[in-house]
Parts: structure tokens; C-alpha cells; sequence
């Protein structure tokens, strides 16, 4: 049992156009750190020191420039797992949604940790074959050759809230195959110790409004959902049960994506 749960900004980004609501005006990188009998689990990582040290190198001079990362490294993971008075070495596990560049960074940070991924998402990210995969994915930031842990969810895996092939990590940390942003992005369900759960839902979607019925998103959101997604199809259908999964067992599930600044407003002062 988790014994508890933080809420962690790792990359503030100032996307470079916001006007008429085309994007948010601030953006982040919502991770979570839980404390667990065993040691620290981390689910996604944000920009890392790496990432930080030479961003124009590490995350191409288009992503600086579109998305104005802060390049805080008090936002690191690692300058905040330090500052809640844990050591880098009591991370154990780290939990990736996807390994998108604004989701991986941090991992070079922990290179002690095993990093739990769905196994399409790490032979997508290793080979890079599609166009848009060239860069979307930075080898640079696992090139201290982390200890990979690849769930393959076609080997079967557990039912969670009407999912399937959901692999389970711990009793209370599953990974819940949410493809089509990326061809093996997941989600991320932990159980809360007061009870019920967070959903970490990545990049399934980027906006509050889009888990509402009927959903809604700033227009130049839409275009980037549309524009980097691997799997159209599975994308909108993941969505479509995503909003099903809030309309039905809101009461029970607290769902946030990746980047949507309200959601990580309304949680970061909560410590479950």
C-alpha cells in the first residue's frame, strides 16, 4: 500500500502562441512521487538535468522555442525528491507513460531505478522508424542505459475499470495500455491509501474539458493531438472511453493528464 502520494510540476512550459485561446497559456509536466513501503516510485519524469544542461542540443531548438520551457532545476525530479528529504538512490522504480522528450528526461537523473514502460513504446522509441517518431524520441536521454523493465501487454495482463490487458506493477501501481498518441503509450492507475484511485492519463488528452461530455479543447491543442498522434483511431477511441470512464466512476477515479495546468493546480497542494 502506497502510503503517500505527491504531486510534482517537472517542466513549466510557456507555449510561444496563445493568443485567442489557440493553447493554455502555461503548460506542465505532472508527475507523481509515491512513497511506498519499499522505497519511492516515480511516474513520469519531465526534463531532466541533462535536458537542462543543454536544451537547445537535447530538446531541438523548434521545441525550446515553441513550447519556452522554464529550464527551472528546482523543477527537476531530482532537486524535488531531494527537497521533500529523500536521496536519488531511494527512487526504485520509475513509471513512464510514454517516452516522449518531455516525459523520459528525468530518468537520467535516477540511474539506479527500473523504468516501467509498455515494450511497443521502447522498441518504437530504440528504433524511431516512422517520421514523426525521429523527434519525438532523444536516445541521449537513456544513454546511461537504464535498467528497462518492457511490459508486454499481449501477454495477457489484468482488468481495471472495464480496461484490459492492464499490467500490474504492484497492487497499487498498474500500467493501462492508452495507445495511439504514441504506439505504446499508456496510463498510469494508482490507488489512493485513503481510497479510490489517480489516473495519470499522459497524453491520451491534453485538456480538462476533453474528458467532459461533450468535450472540449482549445483549437491549437486539437491540431497538435492530431498532428503527432501514431494511431488515429485508437487515439479517439481511448479518449471516448476515458470520458466514459469520468462520466461513470468520477466518484472513484481522479483523472489528469500530463500537461493541463487547472488539473495540477486543483491536486499539487494535496499529499494523499
Amino acid at each position: 500500500m502506497s502510503t503517500r502520494i505527491h504531486h510534482l510540476n517537472c517542466a513549466t512550459m510557456s507555449p510561444a502562441v496563445t493568443a485567442g485561446g489557440v493553447v493554455p497559456r502555461r503548460m506542465v509536466a505532472h508527475c507523481l512521487l509515491i512513497e511506498g513501503p519499499h522505497g519511492l516510485t516515480l511516474v513520469d519524469s519531465g526534463f531532466g538535468s541533462g535536458d537542462l544542461a543543454e536544451p537547445r542540443k537535447r530538446m531541438g531548438r523548434a521545441f525550446v522555442r515553441m513550447m519556452g520551457p522554464a529550464l527551472d532545476p528546482a523543477e527537476t525530479a531530482a532537486a524535488q525528491v531531494r527537497a521533500l528529504g529523500h536521496l536519488v538512490e531511494d527512487v526504485t522504480d520509475v513509471v513512464l507513460t510514454h517516452l516522449d522528450l518531455d516525459h523520459a528526461g528525468g530518468i537520467g537523473d535516477f540511474p539506479s531505478a527500473t523504468v516501467h514502460v509498455l515494450a511497443e513504446e521502447l522498441e518504437a522509441a530504440k528504433s524511431r522508424s516512422a517520421v514523426r517518431e525521429k523527434n519525438r524520441y532523444v536516445p541521449a536521454q537513456w544513454a546511461h542505459g537504464p535498467r528497462w523493465l518492457a511490459h508486454d501487454d499481449e501477454q495477457g495482463g489484468e482488468s481495471w475499470m472495464g480496461f484490459e490487458s492492464v499490467a500490474v506493477l504492484e497492487d497499487d501501481i498498474l500500467l493501462v495500455p492508452l495507445r495511439g498518441h504514441t504506439r505504446g503509450h499508456s496510463g498510469v492507475a494508482v490507488r489512493r491509501p485513503e481510497g479510490g484511485w489517480f489516473l495519470h492519463a499522459g497524453d491520451a488528452y491534453f485538456f480538462h474539458g476533453e474528458k467532459e461530455q461533450p468535450p472540449t479543447c482549445p483549437s491549437g491543442l486539437t491540431m497538435f493531438q492530431n498532428l503527432v498522434q501514431m494511431d488515429r483511431g485508437a487515439r479517439r477511441a481511448n479518449a471516448e472511453r476515458l470520458r466514459t470512464l469520468h462520466a461513470d466512476h468520477g466518484d472513484e477515479v481522479t483523472m489528469f493528464s500530463a500537461h493541463d495546468a487547472q488539473e495540477y493546480d486543483a491536486l499539487a497542494g494535496e499529499t494523499a
